[in-house]
């Protein structure tokens, strides 16, 4: 019976023990701060990872805060640029906690510094971006005017112990009431400089067009001037032939001209000719002798004029 008790009274004091080292101790880990708080005040801060000692609740209370960076979402508000064009801009910033101490003085937590960062941010967001263009801030500018708005918010958010690592502009765009009038005067304007381009391109066609036929033209008649002259050389030199020819033996030059005629008057198909038997056209159709008293009495059977030469 004593034995009993004396195990359950050991187990009643263990369990007691155990109770109050838990009540009595805490761990910081290594992305945390703690705040040792007595009876509301301060009493020590700890920075390192580890396990510490306190007095068990209410007397000691420990307050632990993160020392990882931390986000925070704006929501899209509308500013006015120096250009006077409405837009709505969409930020976002990361944050530290530097100085716990102060931070739990100035906040005392992370939704309510949350509240406090962004009215912050948004009041540098406007009025740094007030002063600046559509263009400074969606292309030449951008990184200068968000490095400007983290230097500004830092600057404020010191003494609420926090640090300010970056803010960054998510989204710079014009409303969509106003989005819908830009595009269709960016498509006039795209449609206006294609039909530039279209009349443009038209006119240089129709001088590239009109030059190569003035060069046709000219190229055209030069050549049909040159064939003319070789023609007509052509011709005189024909002439001076059956001239000599004719000349050297009449004759043959007479026989020469008939076998012309007759090629030239007798072809195969519809041809149809009413002649006498005597007819001086076919003087070379009776024999040599004949053609040779009919060349000498007659003289040669008129040839046929030449045919025109062919190109």
């Amino acid at each position: 019976m004593n034995g009993s008790f004396l195990k359950a009274a050991l187990l009643v004091v263990l369990v007691a023990v155990a109770v109050v080292f838990y009540a009595c101790t805490f761990i910081v880990s290594q992305t945390q701060s703690a705040l040792v708080l007595r009876l509301g005040a301060v009493r020590a801060i700890k920075t390192e990872p580890g396990l510490y000692l306190k007095w068990f609740a209410p007397i000691e209370t420990v307050t632990l805060l993160d020392n990882r960076i931390l986000d925070l979402d704006l929501p899209a508000q509308e500013i006015i640029a120096s250009d006077q064009k409405r837009l709505v801009v969409d930020a976002f910033t990361r944050y530290r906690i530097s100085d716990p101490l102060r931070f739990y003085q100035a906040v005392n937590n992370i939704p309510r510094a949350n509240s406090q960062l962004a009215s912050i941010v948004n009041g540098n967001v406007r009025s740094v971006l007030a002063d600046a263009t559509f263009v400074d801030m969606v292309r030449t500018e951008r990184s200068r005017l968000m490095s400007r708005i983290r230097d500004d918010v830092n600057r404020e958010a010191a003494r609420f112990g926090m640090t300010v690592v970056d803010v960054r502009l998510r989204r710079v765009d014009l409303p969509a009431a106003n989005s819908a009038a830009v595009f269709q005067r960016m498509q006039t304007e795209r449609q206006r400089e294609a039909a530039e381009a279209r009349a443009l391109g038209g006119q240089q066609a129709q001088e590239i067009r009109a030059r190569a036929d003035r060069d046709s033209t000219v190229i055209v008649a030069g050549a049909q001037q040159q064939s003319d002259e070789i023609r007509g050389q052509g011709e005189a030199e024909r002439n001076k032939v059956f001239a000599e020819a004719y000349g050297k033996d009449p004759e043959f030059f007479a026989f020469y001209r008939s076998m012309q005629a007759y090629e030239n008057s007798i072809k195969p198909g519809d041809t149809r000719m009413v002649l006498t038997p005597d007819s001086r056209l076919f003087q070379f159709f009776n024999g040599p002798n004949a053609q040779r008293g009919t060349a000498t009495t007659q003289g040669p059977a008129p040839a046929p004029a030449p045919a025109p030469a062919r190109p």
